[in-house]
């Protein structure tokens, strides 16, 4: 028997501890799972990558605290694992999008700072002070709200004033912010930790709208200097202007080592903390001529070999992908073979010798020496590396990986975890 057990450390609830034996499917490798338990699709997140990140990223910050961006489901690799890890790798705390997002985080026992960064209402304003979530505020009205749940509760509830500084999505002009600030300060129950605001184009080539920004920031800081956090820079700014750190930094998608753009520094040793792969269900020769999939895109024009694959726009594929997308299939690159399927895709298999059911298929992630990112996939369907990420589907199991070693495992029966001691 191994000990297994959650560590209490940086932020992180202790749990009870699990014993687990060495035959675990916890522990087992990930394509021995997907042989012996059918899985037909799963995505691996490495989490020592996701720290090696993390590490790299404070250290761009320098003096300045990072905040792990965890929304959407950390954008595609599971909050809650990805949280948990953030904290441990130093991370001083975790931002998300709304109340159900941090209610998820501390739920599973995460008691490091969370902050919201978008929107909320009056009517969650018991729960998000309740929760201990830090709220960014833009209102009155909602701060009014907060002041009276923190007296109703006997806590404190801690806000960010955002403002607006050109993007105009969300936040106050620089008066109406010193003026809610100022009005925030002498509620009963608020602290006014920090002051926020967010850059528009920071990963354009271009960089001259971002200092106009930061310059209308550090103009409106002049005003607030009594509030302890000041934060706008995003991975953006972190990489390619790091004179933007100030207090605190948020992290997005560089932590899940991704760039934003071509435009940024690529200096920093950034990796890819998720892969997604299937297996091979069936394997057929066409004659020239025959086709698959919905509507008949693609024939084979010479005679040849396809290979199903048990993944499709249901589990977080582009369905604009089909006769463009690319996988790995025994480290060779295959295209896809008509139409993306709900459930299933084909591969065109025909340069690939040997190809057999059951053959490992990576998606998104490295296989031998060929490896397809995010950035390539996206360009396949037309859109962003966020997007890609984010749209993986709660439908496909998160195998987390340590050491080489998976440590916990979510899927839609929930979590197991086996964190090694």
């Amino acid at each position: 028997m191994t000990e297994l057990t959650v560590s209490s450390k940086l932020g992180v609830a202790a749990e009870p501890k699990a014993r687990v034996t060495n035959e675990s499917p916890l522990i087992r490798q990930p394509r021995e799972i997907a042989l012996q338990e059918g899985l037909r699709v799963w995505a691996e997140i490495d989490l020592d990558r996701l720290a090696a990140n993390i590490h790299a990223l404070k250290q761009q910050a320098g003096e300045a605290r990072l905040m792990v961006v965890v929304k959407a489901n950390a954008y595609g690799h599971g909050a809650v694992e990805v949280g948990l890890a953030a904290i441990q790798a130093g991370a001083w705390g975790l931002g998300v999008a709304g109340l159900e997002e941090g209610d998820e985080l501390r739920r599973a026992g995460v008691v490091a700072p969370i902050l919201v960064l978008s929107s909320t209402r009056p009517a969650q304003a018991h729960a998000l002070v309740q929760r201990d979530l830090r709220v960014t505020v833009a209102d009155l009205e909602m701060g009014r709200a907060l002041s009276e749940a923190a007296q109703e509760l006997g806590q404190t509830a801690r806000v960010h004033v955002k403002i607006e500084t050109g993007m105009n999505r969300f936040g106050l002009k620089t008066d109406e912010a010193v003026a809610l600030a100022e009005a925030l300060r002498d509620m009963p129950g608020i602290e006014v930790e920090g002051v926020s605001s967010h850059l528009a184009t920071a990963d354009d080539e271009s960089k001259v709208f971002t200092f106009q920004q930061y310059k209308a920031f550090r103009e409106a800081l002049t005003r607030l200097d009594w509030i302890p956090i000041a934060h706008i820079s995003n991975t953006a700014a972190l990489l390619d202007m790091p004179e933007m750190n100030m207090g605190l930094v948020r992290g997005g998608i560089g932590v899940y080592g991704l760039f934003t753009s071509k435009h940024v520094k690529h200096n920093l040793p950034l990796q890819p903390v998720l892969s997604l792969r299937s297996r091979v269900a069936r394997v057929a020769n066409l004659q020239p001529g025959e086709g698959v999939s919905y509507g008949m895109t693609w024939h084979a024009e010479k005679p040849s070999t396809v290979a199903l694959v048990l993944a499709g726009y249901g589990d977080g594929l582009r369905w604009s992908m089909g006769n463009k997308g690319v996988a790995l299939v025994r480290g060779r690159r295959v295209p896809y073979a008509g139409r993306v399927m709900m459930d299933m895709l084909v591969l065109d298999v025909t340069g690939v010798p040997g190809v057999a059911v059951d053959d490992e298929v990576t998606l998104l992630g490295s296989q031998g020496k060929e490896t397809i990112d995010a950035d390539e996939m996206a360009e396949y369907a037309g859109t962003i590396n966020h997007e890609i990420l984010t749209g993986l589907m709660e439908r496909v199991p998160r195998l987390y990986i340590r050491d080489g070693r998976i440590v916990a495992r979510q899927d839609l029966t929930g979590m197991r975890r086996a964190l090694l001691s």
